[in-house]
């Protein structure tokens, strides 16, 4: 998908995609994955998410990646931070307390710092993807990260033939075939969220999830 779908998303402000909560489900399985405070979690394709606010009140180091300077901003602005910043190869890093988030394509990330990390929380980001970029977004994210990383991913599992994404349908298949060389996803939690998404009905979607599974990377 063309980076600029997503520039051109926030320049206009739509942005229906971003919650105005943190995530219930965050809060009710975060705790079962028993990282330890302090470590540093990714959340990949972040936007404005009130989740990284969450996670650093829990004690966390968070490390967000986000296309959008727009919404690296809003975040800061909304939270009252005045970041310092600095650049890289990987883009422009924005940092204020425990709050790192590098403006910058996910695709440059590094394996040195994704090293860090030991955990990561994807919510939004593998079904921000269309299936051709799937499988590259999985090998240089996940199989980069540390053996031990322990995280949440969140995805959608609908009829894709009835609706176009973004937000795609990644079923369970794809989700075990695209995770299996180097991390587990053990489905936690299965939703049926049909009545309370008005777009979906309104498309005429027949069956809608929200699915929870819990990721562990190991060899």
């Amino acid at each position: 998908m063309d980076p600029e779908f997503w520039l051109g998303r926030w320049q206009e402000g739509r942005t229906n995609f971003h919650q105005d909560q943190v995530m219930p489900l965050l809060r009710r399985h975060w705790a079962d994955l028993q990282i330890p405070t302090g470590s540093q979690v990714l959340v990949p394709l972040c936007g404005k998410s009130l989740d990284m606010a969450w996670l650093a009140a829990q004690g966390y180091r968070v490390l967000g990646v986000e296309l959008s300077p727009l919404a690296v901003q809003q975040f800061f602005d909304e939270h009252n931070l005045t970041p310092l910043t600095h650049d890289s190869s990987q883009g422009r890093h924005y940092v204020a307390g425990d709050i790192e988030i590098i403006c910058g394509d996910i695709f440059n990330v590094t394996a040195q710092t994704l090293s860090n990390c030991r955990g990561v929380y994807d919510r939004a980001a593998l079904i921000a993807l269309p299936e051709s970029m799937r499988a590259d977004y999985v090998d240089h994210v996940y199989n980069q990260l540390p053996e031990g990383c322990k995280g949440l991913l969140i995805t959608l599992d609908y009829p894709q033939e009835q609706m176009s994404g973004p937000p795609f349908s990644v079923p369970d298949a794809e989700i075990q075939a695209l995770f299996k060389d180097r991390t587990q996803a053990r489905e936690v939690e299965r939703l049926d969220i049909l009545q309370d998404e008005e777009k979906f009905k309104a498309n005429g979607v027949s069956s809608l999830d929200t699915v929870v599974y819990q990721l562990y990377t190991g060899q």
